[in-house]
């Protein structure tokens, strides 16, 4: 593997080159691309009529209320009356941070097809281009594939692009929680992929819970598939800079928070993922354990230790990922800041080796997928420190169970 660190001459020229590219987006895009009108979601419409409901006269509780105290509520409730709520309200239950996940993923197979029905009537509408409609009809068969029995959908949007997250495993009775954190151009059609599968997020958490299971056999793990923020589309502005990255914070936090049980959560953020995971780490609970980085443009700060958070900090890149080349540094806003794995920036650098590109760190096979196992269910003493980088299980614990 090559070496992490830079000269100062290259880092003079990946300066200059940052402020290039500052100016030629300013001067193609404008400073009001980063702008976005706000569009009502159907899970905020689901939420206001929620908000508007009763059941057996008396009004539901505050959706934004506390996932403690939504937690008590649907226990107070009998399985009919929860039956009803999920018919009647399946996209806000199903989004629902707080509710028992068993209902939610109930929830989201409804809303699902709700939106399945919808999209296949658009196949057919003929207000809509040709391209309108091959889109309905992509749509409509991913819907139908989200919605399988055996599928276990935690959160669904189909506003826009679309937001979905998908668990593997568990969720109630897992001793380790994983989190697989995506980037840039995820929606709900690149949500999976049959072509290089393991770039996508479905990919991603399966081959990590593969790997979990065979890593600690007697560890109950759960992966979850997290696609439940508005990414940037392409390497635009948006991806340049923390907009995208400030509300899926927010969201990535809401999620952490309403996790069933008290297991530790690690968090494996690829790419764009990372810049979420950096501004959401100084929010994050305690559970979180570890922050895991790989092909990371940047954590929106200069050192770990500026992170504000007692997780472990791990970053990793293969040597031929293209991210090397992006200017590690943050100006006016566009940008991230400090490259993850130099050594001033503090995270504990692990190996890569046998990963490819930008997109191949859940490779079966690879170094980066076997340490992000080990890492989930708590082997730190079987980590693989890049070369250079042998004192990265410093500090850490060898135990393999929460």
């Amino acid at each position: 593997m090559t070496s992490f660190d830079t000269s100062p001459q290259l880092s003079v020229w990946r300066a200059l080159l940052a402020l290039a590219v500052v100016f030629v987006m300013l001067a193609t895009t404008g400073w009001t691309a980063v702008r976005h009108k706000g569009v009502t979601s159907p899970v905020h419409a689901a939420i206001t009529a929620w908000e508007h409901g009763h059941l057996n006269g008396r009004a539901l509780p505050d959706p934004d209320g506390s996932p403690a105290r939504l937690a008590q509520y649907f226990a107070s409730l009998t399985s009919q009356q929860r039956t009803r709520l999920v018919t009647h309200y399946p996209l806000a239950v199903g989004n629902m941070n707080g509710a028992p996940v068993e209902l939610r993923y109930r929830a989201n197979r409804i809303a699902l097809d709700q939106a399945r029905r919808v999209a296949r009537k658009s196949t057919h509408d003929n207000r809509l281009s040709a391209a309108g409609q091959h889109d309905a009809g992509q749509r409509m068969n991913r819907y139908a594939s989200l919605m399988r029995p055996d599928r276990k959908i935690l959160a669904f949007d189909p506003l826009g692009t679309g937001r979905v997250a998908e668990v593997f495993g568990d969720l109630d009775k897992a001793q380790r929680v994983s989190v697989v954190v995506p980037g840039v151009d995820t929606n709900l059609l690149t949500f999976q992929r049959t072509f290089r599968k393991y770039s996508a997020p479905v990919g991603m958490a399966r081959s990590l819970y593969d790997a979990e299971r065979a890593a600690g056999p007697g560890t109950r793990t759960a992966v979850i598939a997290w696609a439940d923020y508005t990414t940037p589309a392409g390497l635009g502005v948006d991806a340049a800079t923390a907009m995208r990255a400030e509300e899926g914070a927010t969201r990535l936090n809401a999620l952490v928070r309403a996790l069933p049980g008290r297991a530790p959560v690690a968090l494996y953020c690829h790419s764009y993922g990372s810049v979420v995971c950096g501004v959401a780490a100084h929010k994050l609970p305690s559970r979180v354990s570890d922050i895991a980085v790989a092909g990371s443009p940047g954590m929106r700060a200069g050192k770990a230790s500026k992170l504000g958070t007692h997780a472990r900090v791990w970053a990793m890149r293969d040597s031929d990922d293209w991210i090397q080349d992006v200017p590690y540094l943050e100006v006016g806003g566009i940008g991230h800041g400090a490259d993850p794995v130099s050594r001033g920036f503090g995270a504990r650098v692990l190996s890569a080796a046998g990963a490819h590109g930008h997109t191949g760190y859940f490779e079966p096979g690879t170094e980066s997928l076997s340490n992000f196992a080990d890492i989930g269910v708590g082997s730190y003493s079987t980590l693989r420190c890049a070369r250079g980088h042998d004192t990265c299980r410093d500090g850490s614990s060898g135990a393999t169970s929460a």
